[in-house]
């Protein structure tokens, strides 16, 4: 029988939730058809990089949120001075090359005939909002005139 709305909490192992984090921003980022096998290319790309480098960045993650939650690595001191050389060590973020996206003509005549029509409709709305001021404005002196 279960318990429709329990206050239970799954704990779940340190360092794994920055490891499903980094596979969440890279599918977002990616974009893939088959989530699956991208996230084994994923986690196996990522092994590589943690046998050639030394470094864990599930354990370097685990550490920084040991140090925020329990604040315990202010402690020792060389802990630290650790993990800021391995995280020198390690390669940055490997950037991707990026490819100016160049529009075709019929799209700029999209684009331009979508700008017009904005800008009509935006001109139509300014328009119908003085004709209101003016009538408001109009009902406002006749009322005037009329308690005189």
């Amino acid at each position: 029988m279960s318990i429709p709305f329990s206050n239970t909490h799954y704990r779940i192992p340190q360092g794994f939730g920055n490891l499903l984090e980094g596979l969440t921003r890279e599918i977002l980022r990616e974009q893939p058809d088959n989530i699956p096998a991208f996230a084994a290319a994923y986690f196996e790309n990522l092994l590589e990089k943690r046998e050639k480098t030394n470094f864990d960045p599930a354990e370097w993650g685990a550490k920084l949120d040991d140090r925020f939650y329990n604040n315990h690595a202010f402690k020792d001191p060389g802990q630290t001075e650790i993990c800021e050389q391995e995280m020198a060590k390690s390669p940055g973020r490997e950037e991707t090359p990026v490819m100016a996206f160049e529009s075709t003509e019929e799209e700029r005549e999209k684009e331009e005939f979508a700008a017009l029509k904005i800008q009509s409709v935006f001109r139509g709305h300014v328009a119908r909002e003085e004709v209101k001021k003016m009538k408001s404005d109009k009902g406002e002196q006749v009322k005037g005139e009329e308690d005189k």
